[in-house]
């Protein structure tokens, strides 16, 4: 098992932030805010599947070929190698907490499929 994820990391990325809550050998515990209008790359990882919750904001989740609408307290689960992103068509923040777990838990474990950034 591989963990490169620190308590503490943390990013500012074209669409919002990112910071490591914690962090062992098999999983890491983020914090993500999505800006208004913010929208994360259509992506998949290899290694990993991801949990969400939404604690703030109501946000439009693609996961697969269907796009769903979640707000604060609701949750979606993220399997491995299924497409997905977050997107804020709204006026205010929407910050979730990610659960990653994986044999391997690494940054780099990104396939962009679509990005509004140029980062594909």
């Amino acid at each position: 098992m591989a963990n490169n994820y620190k308590r503490g990391d943390h990013d500012t990325r074209p669409w919002g932030t990112w910071e490591v809550l914690d962090s062992e050998a098999n999983f890491c515990v983020k914090r993500i805010k999505v800006i208004p209008g913010g929208k994360l790359s259509l992506q998949l990882h290899h290694f990993r599947s991801e949990h969400w919750v939404i604690v703030k904001g109501e946000a439009l989740i693609t996961l697969g070929d269907k796009q769903i609408v979640k707000k604060a307290g609701e949750n979606v689960f993220i399997p491995v190698e299924v497409q997905h992103r977050i997107q804020n068509n709204t006026d205010q923040d929407v910050e979730f907490i990610e659960v990653q777990i994986g044999d391997n838990l690494d940054e780099n474990d990104i396939v962009r499929i679509e990005d509004v950034y140029g980062r594909v």
